[in-house]
């Protein structure tokens, strides 16, 4: 089970680096991100992508060693849920249960985005139903995932990782080209009200609500507080699950720093080409009829690659898509079905329960989770970058806070853990589908207050409830000079 979902700990810093980021960078690195600059300009995704960057930099600066180094202590736990659990001594397993059932809801919606991600690759290269091309793509991707385990996901992310930043490089250069330069460029984009500008946002002028008319209305001021909402996405990556289990699995604490490097600028090339391609693909495609609402705007990519390029290197840059879709999926349906086996299952209700038998039930729960996600996916007008987005915020509010205190504050308690898992994920879905939608300073990205009650709710328990015992303590410092 240790080398199924943690790869015994064996990764180089390399693997290690790209398969973290590539399995963070899904679908909407090559089609989110594009398609939200192409659709309202550089402001939004700008700051989206800023506030990546430095959270991607802390969070390999701050918390990859000493998560590594806690979770060997914390008798070497092989799960986010398990380390979690390990580190305030839960014998009462009420950590493994909240942690694993956030990663099942969270994660299924993640998968799905995925998954409408091969949706819309397939149906427009092979002129096939969404749905059909929906289940071929995650047939896929659940079969390799299934075979393989945590050493195969993280070897062909790599791989992947690798495709996405040629099939970004190569658009860029061949849209460069055929639009006259970066200068001309930046020259039509100008004329857009609001498009390049840093604060304010282009406003699409839309039909009926979805279908855009082709040109744009007066432009929409970006404030103070929705740039600080936006690159609170960058506090997402202290919970995610994807990234955290990769800091587990490095082989040796002292090649972080390596990874970090090589991490650090993997995400700032290839978020910075993407949000260009979005811009790029606005001067050349102005009206494109199938790129009229913000849903089919996130084709852009695809549409520059199957234009602009040769036939045999358009497919190359296609599969870069796919790349993006398949390194999040996996990741995220490993994950999910180590939770509900390993932490679920084994540590609740079977824990004599052996290796063959978990392995065979984790590859059931893979098939559930994925047929799950399927019937989420079945939308064709799903935007990839909103479902992200929520999923985003799960993770980062649910996680995030309860990772940190964890690892800095050794005063913070059991019951301060559970409070802060159950209100910083609770907030997201309070603060997204009930107080969001009154608008005003209350339309912030749901993450920024979610992380904020998270974090409040841990402080304030923690300080009300008992110390830690000695054994507690003696861990944490352990775990702090190892």
């Amino acid at each position: 089970m240790s080398e199924y979902f943690l790869g015994d700990r064996k990764l180089g810093p390399l693997v290690t680096a790209m398969s973290a980021e590539a399995s963070d960078m899904s679908g909407y690195l090559l089609m989110g991100l594009p398609g939200l600059a192409y659709f309202t300009g550089l402001c939004d995704v700008t700051w989206t992508a800023i506030g990546l960057i430095i959270g991607t930099y802390l969070n390999w600066l701050i918390v990859a060693k000493r998560l590594r180094n806690y979770s060997m202590v914390a008798n070497n736990s092989i799960t986010i849920p398990e380390y979690i659990s390990n580190r305030f001594h839960d014998h009462s397993n009420v950590l493994k249960c909240l942690s694993s059932i956030f990663i099942l809801i969270f994660f299924t919606v993640y998968v799905a985005s995925c998954f409408v991600t091969c949706g819309k690759l397939f149906g427009i290269i092979f002129d096939v139903d969404y749905h059909i091309a929906l289940l071929i793509g995650a047939v896929i991707v659940l079969l390799y995932t299934m075979m393989g385990g945590f050493l195969a996901v993280s070897t062909t992310d790599t791989i992947q990782a690798l495709i996405m930043i040629f099939a970004l490089t190569c658009v860029m250069l061949f849209g460069i080209q055929n639009a006259g330069g970066i200068s001309n460029v930046i020259e039509n984009a100008k004329q857009i009200p609001g498009f390049l500008s840093l604060s304010q946002t282009a406003t699409p002028l839309l039909d009926n609500g979805s279908q855009m008319k082709g040109m744009f209305g007066e432009p929409t001021k970006y404030t103070l507080l929705n740039i600080i909402s936006t690159m609170a996405w960058g506090l997402g990556y202290f919970g995610m699950p994807q990234v955290l289990i990769r800091f587990m699995a490095i082989r040796n604490a002292k090649e972080i720093k390596t990874s970090r490097i090589i991490a650090i600028i993997w995400v700032t090339i290839s978020m910075g080409v993407a949000v260009f391609l979005g811009i790029m693909g606005r001067v050349i495609f102005p009206d494109a009829v199938d790129l009229s609402s913000q849903s089919l705007a996130e084709n852009v990519f695809i549409k520059l690659s199957i234009t602009l390029l040769p036939a045999f290197l358009a497919g190359l840059c296609l599969v870069g898509i796919l790349a993006a879709a398949m390194s999040s999926a996996d990741s995220y349906l490993l994950i999910t079905a180590s939770s509900i086996i390993q932490d679920i299952y084994k540590g609740i209700f079977n824990k004599n329960a052996d290796d063959k038998l978990l392995i065979k039930l984790s590859k059931i729960v893979l098939v559930a989770v994925s047929i799950i996600s399927i019937l989420i996916a079945w939308d064709r007008n799903s935007v990839i970058f909103k479902v992200v987005s929520f999923a985003w915020a799960g993770f980062g509010a649910t996680f995030g806070p309860i990772i940190l205190f964890s690892l800095f504050w050794k005063r913070t308690t059991k019951e301060g853990a559970i409070v802060g898992i159950i209100f910083g994920g609770l907030m997201v879905f309070i603060w997204a589908l009930l107080i969001k939608p009154i608008g005003g300073i209350l339309g912030i990205y749901e993450l920024l207050p979610a992380f904020i009650v998270g974090a409040v709710s841990i402080f304030i328990v923690s300080l009300f409830t008992k110390k830690p015992n000695a054994t507690i303590l003696e861990e944490f410092e352990k775990a702090k000079t190892l």
